[in-house]
């Protein structure tokens, strides 16, 4: 492990370095501690375990060090450092992660954006520089409470306080301390098997030279307690799995100006890569490891691997690996991303096929050292192995594999899931008695259903619903309450059902709207009115605000949480209201005073009116409402409600300017508010410009509502020509920025908050 770390291999690659293990069993003496040749090395263990208070949890933990550099005078090396722990507590289905950075994460988080690394949006990248620059991390990402110490003579990691060492006799043990809601443990694993290698002969080999030696101790007996809620519990029976990993190296290319000194090892960055893993214990004693892994950039399979380790301690490699998930899938809540819950581990050489089911669903952690989050969690195995019945339990690694990295994708993604949350709460395709009562009377007003026809409940009453929200929409209010609740330090996860509730509150609008505007045409199909009919369309788009008010009820809430919930609920939609009466009515009559003297002050409130009242206001509503049940303080609830009353505002001001310029796919015709002799904002502000004779030129044609293609582009180009519809991107973008300058120090950086900031950016840039 000294200076010459590279040199002939004595690995299982020809140049490997001198540091890898040779041929034979392990040395783990030596093979535990760090490699200086390596660019990236990690210590991870996990464990199943049973309490004494007969509770099962598991556990796992990944100890990281990074190379990141050399000290310029002594050009000794500089490692960056990372703990990922999670406890999964079988009984409650909670998933309780944390995840700890050196100070030095901040300034690798900006090279890597500088590379082009993480993720793919423009806006998220320049949302995470803001957070970086600042030298902070956002959370669930925090910085160690203390220094972090590696020891070089023997396995011994202090990470701020969480601790991984070897003892004297062979064990390993960990200690985590001041995890998410008084969690911790206090754990030693004895191995009971010899140290096995993994890939090829134990190599992982990358796309670009960032080879991996990989170990694994797959059999150890673990011992000690485990803190939960705060509460010290013993273990009663545990079984743990032990593995290193490290390389990740390449050659500096060129001549070392210096030659005494060797080159450090190089990380190759590769972000397209991506894998599955699974470690299992089976009940017949054995233990098996397999992985997949994929080039997602050349959407191509690279390696696949499965080691079985037998009871008697026998060791049986296998290269034709068959790892596949289920069709169906998980959606978390915070990142939006997409994780299959159920696998298909089949390795035709060892006679084995078993299913692997994860113990419960949520088991992501979320972090950016993973782009930013992935799956790992306690799985459950069953099957057969030759004519004989297995099973056993395990864990599930899914890392690289982020569908929604983009915002565009990450709406769509919500919108999904919103159409998802919907179906459940109208459900149409048999639909069982208790859904229908539910949705007529309640549990103790079960004789509100004597009589009624269910088939008529689904056709009259349900489906005029769904026939809009099964078209999909933006979803952004839905997303408005949650990401709320999660900037403020609360959990989503709790209120994952308010999905569907921002969505029915408007599609019960837009129904009843489009009955009032007549209008043929509403996200890409004919409007409710036009399928069931006018009366029925206005029957269940009202019926919608009061389906949505059911999703409210939730036992954590206080009696005073729940009071101001619904308060907000109704003030939503009394604004809402409100706003609509405004716009059929119209600000026309404030068109000749503005035309006559280009004052156009007064005609512009009244725009804006609209616009706060039907858009922005419901979605400071909703924001509002996040914000209390995620315990927020007044200042932050009240922050965020502004800042989402100026999005709002935002929104319809762009919606205006795309209405002259264009929405991408042709959503709606060009000009289309032109044709309708609409005074939005842009008429309003090109009011404010033109010249006397102009200006009862634009009020002549919009008031005859002209259908010629040729005398809406007119309008528009003339507009353009003044200015008025970059004056309304300007004022859009001073609304988002101000609303944000003035939230900003009411809340912590976290992923939601980046998420946030990116939006406000993605409401001013969308074109659709």
């Amino acid at each position: 492990m000294g200076e010459n770390a590279f040199g002939p291999g004595r690995g299982q690659l020809p140049d490997a370095p001198t540091d890898w293990p040779g041929p034979g069993p392990i040395d783990l003496v030596a093979q535990d501690l760090p490699h200086a040749s390596s660019s990236t090395e990690w210590w991870y263990v996990h464990a199943h375990l049973r309490l004494r208070d007969d509770r099962q949890v598991a556990l796992f933990a990944s100890f990281f060090r990074i190379l990141s550099g050399e000290d310029e005078r002594t050009r000794a090396p500089i490692h960056a450092h990372s703990l990922t722990w999670a406890l999964s507590d079988l009984e409650s289905e909670r998933y309780l992660f944390d995840s700890r950075v050196d100070e030095s994460a901040p300034r690798h988080g900006l090279e890597k954006i500088r590379r082009g690394q993480g993720s793919r949006d423009p806006r998220i990248q320049r949302a995470m520089r803001e957070v970086l620059e600042r030298g902070k991390v956002p959370a669930p990402d925090q910085f160690f409470d203390g220094p972090v110490l590696v020891g070089r003579k023997r396995l011994d990691l202090d990470f701020g306080g969480n601790r991984f060492w070897k003892l004297d006799d062979g064990r390993y043990r960990l200690e985590l301390q001041d995890g998410p809601e008084g969690t911790g443990c206090d754990l030693t694993f004895r191995p009971g098997c010899a140290a096995v290698r993994h890939g090829e002969d134990g190599v992982v080999k990358g796309r670009a030279r960032e080879d991996m030696f990989y170990y694994f101790v797959p059999r150890c007996e673990v011992s000690g307690s485990v803190r939960l809620d705060g509460r010290r519990v013993a273990v009663r029976a545990g079984s743990g799995w032990y593995d290193h990993e490290f390389g990740g190296h390449s050659m500096l290319d060129g001549p070392t100006p210096d030659p005494g000194h060797q080159p450090l090892p190089q990380a190759v960055a590769n972000d397209d890569m991506a894998w599955n893993w699974v470690a299992l214990q089976l009940g017949d004693g054995s233990q098996l490891s397999a992985y997949t892994m994929e080039d997602l950039a050349g959407k191509a399979p690279t390696d696949a691997r499965a080691v079985l380790v037998e009871a008697d301690g026998t060791v049986r490699r296998f290269a034709e690996v068959v790892l596949e998930p289920d069709p169906g899938s998980w959606t978390s809540s915070r990142s939006f991303n997409r994780y299959p819950v159920g696998w298909s581990l089949v390795i035709p050489g060892a006679d084995i096929e078993v299913r692997v089911e994860a113990s419960f669903a949520d088991q992501e952690f979320v972090t950016l050292i993973s782009k930013p989050a992935f799956w790992e969690g306690r799985c459950e195995v069953q099957g057969r192995r030759g004519d004989r019945a297995v099973a056993g339990v395990g864990y599930l690694e899914r890392s690289g594999y982020f569908s929604t990295d983009t915002l565009d994708s990450f709406f769509k993604s919500v919108s999904r899931e919103v159409r998802r949350s919907i179906r459940k709460v109208l459900p149409i395709q048999r639909p069982t008695y208790a859904a229908l009562r539910d949705l007529v009377g309640s549990e103790e007003r079960d004789h509100y259903m004597e009589g009624v026809d269910h088939d008529q409940i689904v056709e009259g009453y349900l489906k005029p619903i769904r026939e809009i929200t099964d078209r999909g929409g933006k979803a952004w209010r839905s997303y408005a309450a949650l990401a709320c609740c999660d900037i403020v330090g609360g959990d989503s996860r709790k209120y994952v059902q308010w999905l569907a509730m921002p969505e029915l509150m408007h599609v019960g609008s837009l129904i009843v709207d489009d009955v009032q505007d007549r209008s043929e045409w509403r996200r890409g199909g004919p409007t409710c009115h036009l399928v069931y009919g006018e009366a029925l369309a206005i029957n269940s788009g009202t019926a919608a605000y009061f389906i949505g008010q059911k999703l409210l009820v939730d036992p954590e809430l206080t009696n005073a949480e729940r009071v101001r919930i619904y308060d907000l609920y109704f003030e939503a939609l009394r604004a809402g209201h409100a706003g609509q009466a405004l716009d059929l009515q119209g600000p026309a009559d404030a068109v000749p005073g503005a035309v006559e003297t280009g004052r156009t002050d007064f005609l512009e409130q009244r725009v804006l009116a609209i616009h706060r009242l039907k858009t922005a206001a419901p979605a400071a509503a909703l924001a509002r409402m996040g914000a209390v049940a995620g315990g927020g303080s007044e200042a932050q609830i009240e922050g965020l409600g502004t800042y989402f009353e100026s999005l709002g505002l935002a929104f319809q001001i762009i919606d205006d300017v795309l209405n002259l310029r264009g929405f991408k796919g042709r959503l709606k015709e060009r000009g289309e508010d032109i044709r309708q002799g609409k005074v939005t904002l842009p008429v309003v502000k090109g009011l404010q410009v033109l010249s006397p004779d102009d200006r009862a030129w634009l009020a002549e044609v919009l008031a005859s509502c002209p259908e010629e293609q040729e005398v809406i582009d007119e309008v528009i180009e003339r507009l353009e020509e003044v200015g008025a519809i970059d004056d309304c991107v300007e004022q859009a973008e001073a609304l988002v920025e101000d609303a944000w300058r003035a939230l900003d120090p009411l809340v912590d950086d976290s992923l939601a908050k980046v998420m946030l900031r990116a939006f406000g950016w993605y409401v001013l840039q969308r074109h659709y």
